[in-house]
């Protein structure tokens, strides 16, 4: 397979979330998870995504769960060099802020330094291909937090840093320091509000996008069932649960182009990101996550699907019918648009 580049770093043109393969949508073992893995490199997928908050904790644990990272440890060992590894830290169990209230932030250097040996020990491995900032702490200037990354790359910890949900003047800003790899947020045919603002400063400086949840979580692919989705956190939304029956018109007009090119829903919107951010002049590197081997071998299709201007309009418009934000939680500013 061919590769592209998201600053210097050369990965695969889709990669893989690895968060889908803890317990958030539903139980699976360790062991299906890296045969998924092993299946879905063999294949070429090989920039891989995770974080130190994913995962089900441990009884008694105070800081981020790290299970998903453990999880990878023995699939590492063995397939290190083939794998173009992402992980993310700075969302952590609740602490107390500087007003005093709940937060799930953590930016202070001390702890960026503390947070990335920690996720190398789970990892087992020397260092971390693409480290992010996985949302700004309200409470420390970016650049403390980006400064004290930057160290990370110095001591040979880090190769890329990169951001998570940060918002166009956070990007700038954090840029200024150290040079900025990737921007990662959500992207998708329902969630293009960093079209806006971000999308287009990362053109401008060069810095590379991944788009998580490329696939709406499931529900562009047309395969979810409202009872699959009423067990887990996305049922509780107003996307996938109050508005669910409103939305599905959005999956009738994906399911019309994938019948005009013998496609499936998902390799349509995987290929309309790429076309998009290829009208954006920014590289976007979709990293769809399953439990199934099957889903991100189909999509690897999205690579050899063209869509024309015909479907573009058609699907641009989706934009338009949404109800709902791409939010999960209460907070607008947990997402870069709640703070731009």
């Amino acid at each position: 397979m061919t590769t592209t580049t998201l600053g210097d770093l050369a990965v695969s043109p889709i990669g893989f979330g690895c968060m889908a393969l803890s317990h958030v949508y539903g139980g699976t073992t360790d062991e299906s998870a890296r045969a998924t893995l092993n299946t879905v490199v063999d294949a070429g997928i090989t920039f891989l995504d995770t974080a130190d908050v994913y995962g089900e904790p441990r009884d008694g644990a105070t800081g981020p769960a790290g299970t998903n990272e453990e999880m990878l440890a023995p699939f590492l060992a063995a397939r290190r060099d083939e794998i173009q590894l992402a992980t993310k830290f700075g969302i952590t169990a609740v602490r107390t802020g500087a007003d005093g209230a709940g937060k799930r932030t953590d930016g202070r250097p001390e702890y960026a330094r503390s947070a990335c040996d920690a996720s190398l020990g789970r990892l087992g491995v020397e260092s971390i291909d693409l480290y992010y900032l996985h949302r700004p702490d309200p409470d420390v200037p970016v650049e403390e937090t980006v400064g004290a990354m930057a160290e990370l790359v110095e001591a040979g910890k880090v190769r890329y840093i990169g951001l998570s949900e940060v918002t166009a003047n956070e990007l700038r800003r954090a840029h200024a320091v150290h040079p900025i790899t990737a921007v990662q947020s959500e992207w998708s045919l329902w969630s293009r509000d960093v079209e806006d603002h971000v999308v287009p400063t990362c053109a401008e400086l060069g810095i590379g996008f991944v788009p998580y949840s490329p696939l709406g979580r499931g529900f562009l692919t047309g395969t979810l069932t409202r009872d699959q989705v009423a067990g887990d956190f996305r049922g509780g939304t107003e996307r996938m649960g109050e508005a669910w029956g409103t939305n599905q018109r959005i999956v009738d007009i994906i399911a019309e182009v994938a019948l005009r090119h013998d496609a499936t829903n998902a390799q349509v919107a995987l290929a309309w990101l790429l076309h998009r951010a290829s009208q954006l002049g920014v590289t976007a590197v979709p990293i769809p996550g399953s439990r199934k081997p099957e889903r991100s071998l189909e999509n690897l299709g999205a690579l050899d699907l063209t869509l024309d201007a015909e479907d573009m309009g058609r699907l641009d418009a989706i934009r338009t019918l949404v109800e709902g934000t791409r939010n999960i939680v209460d907070n607008p500013q947990w997402i870069s648009s709640g703070r731009e």
